[in-house]
């Protein structure tokens, strides 16, 4: 399977006073802010990291879902968090924390599947950063 998908960013003025929008084929973001102080402080909008953040958290989600289909276990709930980790002009780490609640599913089977969705996951392949896993089996 091949596909393309494309987001498009606009930017007006310096790169600290500025303003810039983002905007996503599917419309989900539609000239949503970003600015200095959405990514360096605490101001209204998004930022780059969150979106990484986002973007992360539902592929590895998706693919422990797909991983789980295959391994025979179709009821489940999974909930991820993913923390983007930005240190010195560089995202050097993304932590995933995982809570699961599958049924009839072992703890040590539940944790090696995540670890290879993990490993799989094509936002994990893209990202040059360091990825950890913490899971939680409810």
């Amino acid at each position: 399977m091949k596909f393309t998908r494309k987001a498009s960013a606009q930017w007006k003025g310096t790169g600290k006073d500025g303003l810039g929008s983002l905007t996503t084929d599917s419309t989900v973001l539609n000239k949503t802010q970003y600015s200095y102080k959405t990514r360096f402080e605490n101001g209204a909008g998004t930022n780059p990291e969150e979106l990484i953040g986002a973007a992360h958290a539902g592929c590895f989600t998706m693919q422990l879902s797909f991983l789980l289909d295959a391994a025979g276990y179709q009821d489940k709930q999974l909930d991820t968090e993913a923390h983007v980790v930005f240190e010195d002009g560089a995202i050097t780490q993304i932590q995933l924390k995982l809570t699961g609640k599958v049924d009839k599913i072992s703890k040590a089977d539940f944790l090696e599947i995540a670890e290879n969705a993990k490993r799989i996951c094509p936002i994990s392949k893209a990202l040059n950063a360091t990825i950890t896993l913490s899971a939680e089996l409810k």
